[in-house]
């Protein structure tokens, strides 16, 4: 057995890979006689084969769950289920005699009788074939380095998942257990990705995992499992700052939503340095979240809001938007992606036409954080927010970016615990950034289910979701555009995500009650957005918003009920 130094005062170091690799084929004679009934095999105990890379099945053979695939089922590096009976000395492995007891099967965790040995290792599929003659497993692929969510005991729990070689529909779905549901007796087709994402299961697990192993406050606690919190929560933040390309995790607020974060910017950097006189601009196409805020800050101090409008396919008009700028102008607040819409929008020469006459820009990530790769450094922009539920993550958590020396000089907006460095009854001295806005206990286990969220959209590459997700959105909009009375509401050319569209002869409300009937869940209203809409005359479209477990297949589902409805008017 070959071992690397040790990685930390415990005197745990990681093992060397081919000898878990063979570890994990020697236990697989000894698995039939732990479970002879392969039926009652824990779910974290199953055969990924070989000609079906991506389906799971339960076989008389051990995959070996390292990390990366763990993190599909607990979400854990050492699993709870453990078999005290199965004990004997693991074949061909020339090491000290080992307790088996200590393994758990699906993943390598054994002990010597001396030096604790843990694997450490990057994570990689381990595969075992139908057969009692392998030793040894298939090639694993290389993968990143992983997220590390906490130290346990003399050991570190890598949680990652590796990237895909090419996009597969079939194995993404799989990934969600939610698209197996059934409405109304027929399969669940979501289209309401806009409103939530549905979750994959290692955020599910990873979120589940966290109650089971973690649960705890963070910070200021000598005992483990607040060590295991906090370690889980700051690096939670680091995988936030990683996916949005901040400079350092310190840039990176936890709040509820993209909504609370747009609040928090007003009521901190708004107040502190908007006047009377000063204007900001937010454009047409805003959630009532990017428009509410500012109007509160413009009626507190005397400032003025400015409206950049759009054409007649949903595009902001630059020219414009060239034409409100002046000196006086301190914010430009705008959407990335309409979620009424789908236009996607030139931040990058917003922010820079902002930053040209001396003004911050903030831009409203909710919707385009899951479809378009962002690196707020390359885009300079001021301030980036987005919500988890809109990436796949859990609902009530999300984050704010705001360069660091903006950060510095913001006041916080609530106070109480954890936001405080001391505090006497004369004076309080708050903490730095970010923990100076994050006041009380934080949502630690949605944090936590974020940056598994992360990870999961890291694996699968944002330039091929695009690719994908394009070719749903130009498919869906050529097959509803010929159908007699349908309209469609935001034609831009670069649109991500939404079909907005109405129907003649019926209420938004009847054409997604007819959708619900075959188990099509799309929105109908306004979205939360209702300027837009009026500036198209409207109050209410059908909005199906498409995200990249989406199919062709469900689209000519939608499709069919439009066209059925259709022919009755």
């Amino acid at each position: 057995m070959t071992t690397q130094a040790p990685i930390n005062n415990r005197g745990v170091a990681p093992v060397d890979e081919t000898w878990l690799a063979q570890l994990a084929s020697s236990l697989f004679g000894a698995l039939p006689s732990v479970a002879p009934n392969l039926k009652d095999l824990p779910p974290s105990v199953a055969l990924l084969p070989q000609n079906e890379p991506q389906q799971w099945v339960n076989t008389p053979a051990l995959l070996q769950r390292a990390p990366a695939l763990v993190a599909n089922s607990l979400g854990t590096a050492t699993l709870p289920y453990t078999y005290p009976d199965f004990t004997g000395k693991p074949k061909n492995l020339g090491i000290p005699d080992v307790d088996l007891s200590r393994l758990d099967l699906g993943f390598a965790r054994a002990e010597t009788s001396s030096t604790p040995v843990v694997q450490n290792v990057q994570p990689h599929y381990y595969f075992l074939e139908h057969t009692p003659a392998l030793n040894s497993p298939l090639q694993a692929p290389t993968v990143p380095s992983p997220t590390i969510f906490g130290s346990y005991q003399g050991f570190k729990a890598p949680l990652a998942v590796p990237p895909r070689t090419s996009f597969d529909i079939h194995a993404v779905r799989r990934d969600f257990p939610i698209l197996q549901e059934r409405v109304n007796g027929k399969p669940l087709i979501w289209f309401d990705n806009a409103a939530t994402t549905q979750k994959p299961q290692v955020v599910i697990d990873r979120i589940s995992y966290f109650y089971q192993h973690e649960n705890s406050n963070v910070h200021r606690a000598a005992h483990e499992l607040a060590a295991r919190a906090s370690d889980a929560y700051d690096a939670a933040r680091q995988t936030v700052a990683n996916f949005i390309g901040a400079r350092s995790a310190e840039e990176i607020i936890f709040v509820r939503g993209t909504t609370e974060g747009i609040n928090l910017i007003a009521k901190t950097w708004g107040k502190q340095n908007l006047k009377a006189g000063d204007e900001i601009i937010i454009s047409h196409l805003e959630h009532h979240a990017n428009i509410v805020p500012w109007q509160q800050l413009v009626a507190e101090t005397g400032a003025v809001l400015k409206v950049i409008p759009v054409d007649e396919h949903g595009q902001l008009l630059l020219n414009d938007y060239r034409k409100l700028l002046s000196p006086k102008t301190k914010l430009v607040s705008v959407t990335q992606v309409s979620n009424a819409l789908g236009t996607i929008t030139p931040i990058e020469e917003i922010i820079a036409l902002a930053h040209s006459v001396g003004a911050k820009a903030l831009i409203d990530g909710a919707q385009g954080i899951s479809h378009i790769p962002v690196n707020v450094q390359a885009l300079d922009a001021d301030f980036y927010v987005f919500s988890g539920h809109k990436i796949f993550g859990p609902t009530g958590i999300g984050a704010v970016y705001g360069k660091a020396h903006l950060l510095e000089d913001m006041q916080p907006w609530q106070g109480g615990g954890n936001m405080i460095e001391d505090v006497t009854f004369e004076r309080t001295i708050y903490r730095k950034p970010p923990l100076r806005f994050e006041a009380g206990t934080g949502n630690i286990a949605d944090a936590v289910g974020l940056a598994a969220a992360l990870d999961y959209v890291s694996s699968l590459g944002l330039p091929a979701i695009a690719s994908y997700e394009h070719a749903l959105v130009e498919y869906a909009t050529e097959q509803l555009r010929p159908i007699r009375g349908v309209r469609l509401i935001g034609t831009a050319p670069h649109k991500a995500s939404v079909v907005s569209f109405v129907l003649n002869g019926y209420t938004t409300e009847q054409v997604g009650k007819a959708l619900n009937q075959e188990g099509v869940a799309v929105r109908t209203g306004h979205h939360c957005a209702q300027p837009i809409l009026r500036r198209f005359g409207l109050e209410a479209t059908v909005r199906p918003s498409l995200a990249f477990y989406n199919t062709f297949d469900e689209i000519e589902v939608l499709v069919g009920v439009v066209k059925g409805l259709s022919r009755k008017v």
